[in-house]
């Protein structure tokens, strides 16, 4: 199997002449809301161009996330509601919720082709050059300059928004910071925990002996306590495109830098008549699943992310091979290692790779799924005040409507056992984003929108953070940024009315209808698998 397309980061090298691109606007990072961005602002009059930091378009929707948690879909408008009906066409239905990843992308490819935006690749983000809170220029580093009148942040990690000189900020706020309920350290939550007693010893019962790999710390100091602020964020993972289809499947290789050691504490769990690593597979089009993390000891790499966020291209790298690594490993293991109990080999042996996907790349996705980095401090900070209806906002540029969810952010050691920590799952129903949240302080940047890395708490973020409402926010972004251009002012000073007028005309939905509530048909949290 050929991996050796397979990385987040490679360098380049400046031509002899650089690229000079001039756009009303320019859009970093051809993920989902940098595309819906950039098709908004060009509706609207605006030249546009997006320049990409890897080699895909798509993000992870195009990348393996095909069970796309929707939560309440009568709250998705817009583009966001047009890509699912696109992918309706896609599969000859009216709305297709689930999909495959290449359908994903043939909808993402027809998109901008139709509306004549090109998108640059291999865009490394050297230099952000400011004036008076104004971006004038960004320069990669193979030396394409990107002059604009705006530009839009729609990375996952928030790049721009950083080299910009935006105020932001990582990891876990303490409930005490907006004195919220869910965030900071949270023990207690019942999912995706052991559900066993696991000792968590090289040797069982002997601490001197070493912890096995995969558990992050060791001693009762450094537990915390509950809600206490840290700079820890939620576990990364890639989302595997698996078939049973023998004409279709690969089997798992061997990854590089493959140590089956990796896996002894899943062995012990095993062992001890707990096997659920792989249970949660969510069904998609053409005898394919999307799998995602579940239970104690998944797909989730916990803990081994938290230098991401801040971390030079080079960091990010080694980072990206590692859950490349521990996933596809994961795999290998269960399937192949002789002390797994038969029957499991049996089991994980019937899934393979889908051999029709990321044919370029080994048939694995090629982007890492980042569910959480840098998120801007704003005017306005989302909060789980808003995720529980406690609070409101009049500047709604759309809903979100799946659970707060945070997936773990470490493996500890409590008392003898192993216990994972950060998760939390609570139910919500459908509220508005506001605009203040994707946009920087005035006397920050003035011509710059961040639909992705918004101004949220952690735990609000874990509600935000869906694929479909990333397209709706960069949407909006798309729309904010056209007026601001169109009325040759910033960004924080447009008509919330005309924005308004604008996304509603383009099919937005601002505000939820609480009736929907009431109607057990109607009333959708949480329609499919865990983010």
């Amino acid at each position: 199997m050929d991996f050796s397309a397979l990385h987040y980061y490679l360098p380049t090298t400046k031509p002899i002449k650089p690229k000079i691109i001039e756009r009303n606007l320019i859009v970093y990072g051809a993920t989902p809301a940098g595309i819906t961005a950039a098709i908004q602002a060009k509706r609207m009059g605006l030249s546009v161009t997006i320049a990409e930091f890897g080699t895909h378009i798509g993000g992870i929707t195009a990348s393996g996330l095909g069970a796309s948690d929707s939560g309440a879909k009568e709250a998705i408008g817009g583009l966001s509601r047009e890509f699912f009906q696109e992918l309706g066409k896609y599969y000859h239905t009216d709305e297709q919720w689930t999909f495959e990843p290449k359908a994903a992308k043939f909808v993402f490819d027809n998109w901008l082709k139709d509306n004549e935006i090109d998108v640059f690749f291999s865009q490394h983000l050297e230099v952000v050059k400011t004036e008076n809170s104004k971006i004038i220029e960004i320069v990669m580093e193979d030396g394409t300059t990107y002059k604009g009148s705006f530009f839009i942040d729609a990375s996952y990690e928030g790049d721009l928004m950083a080299k910009a000189g935006v105020s932001y900020f990582v990891g876990r706020e303490s409930n005490a910071t907006y004195k919220e309920t869910y965030n900071g350290i949270q023990f207690g939550h019942p999912h995706h925990q052991f559900e066993k007693w696991i000792d968590p010893y090289v040797v069982e019962g002997d601490p001197l002996s070493g912890v096995l790999p995969g558990i992050t710390e060791t001693t009762h100091e450094t537990l915390g306590y509950q809600g206490q602020g840290d700079n820890r964020i939620q576990a990364f993972n890639f989302r595997v495109c698996l078939t049973k289809n023998p004409d279709n499947r690969v089997s798992f290789p061997k990854p590089p830098s493959y140590d089956p050691e990796r896996y002894a504490l899943l062995l012990r769990y095993i062992k001890a008549g707990v096997w659920d690593a792989m249970n949660l597979h969510t069904f998609l089009p053409s005898r394919k699943t999307d799998l995602n993390n579940y239970g104690g000891f998944s797909t989730d790499n916990i803990g081994m992310n938290y230098e991401w966020p801040d971390g030079n291209y080079q960091t990010r790298e080694k980072i990206f091979q590692d859950h490349f690594t521990y996933n596809l490993g994961m795999l290998y293991f269960l399937a192949n290692d002789e002390q797994v109990p038969q029957a499991v080999r049996d089991e994980v042996s019937e899934w393979g790779l889908a051999k029709d996907e990321f044919e370029e790349t080994g048939h694995w996705p090629h982007q890492l799924y980042i569910r959480e980095a840098r998120r801007m401090l704003a005017d306005y900070v989302m909060t789980d005040h808003n995720c529980l209806g406690d609070l409101s906002v009049e500047d709604s540029i759309g809903l979100a409507s799946y659970q707060m969810d945070s997936h773990h952010c470490r493996r500890v050691i409590i008392d003898g056992r192993v216990y994972n920590e950060g998760d939390v799952e609570i139910p919500i129903s459908p509220y508005p984003i506001s605009y203040r949240s994707i946009r920087p302080k005035a006397d920050e940047c003035t011509n710059l929108l961040v639909p992705v890395c918004l101004s949220s708490s952690h735990i609000a973020y874990g509600s935000i953070r869906m694929e479909p409402v990333f397209m709706i926010l960069g949407q909006s972004a798309g729309a904010a940024a056209a007026l601001a251009y169109q009325n040759n002012t910033t960004v924080q000073d447009i008509s919330y009315e005309k924005l308004k007028d604008q996304l509603v005309n383009y099919g937005h939905v601002l505000e939820w209808d609480d009736s929907i509530e009431d109607d057990p048909i109607l009333r959708m949290k949480s329609t499919f698998g865990k983010q």
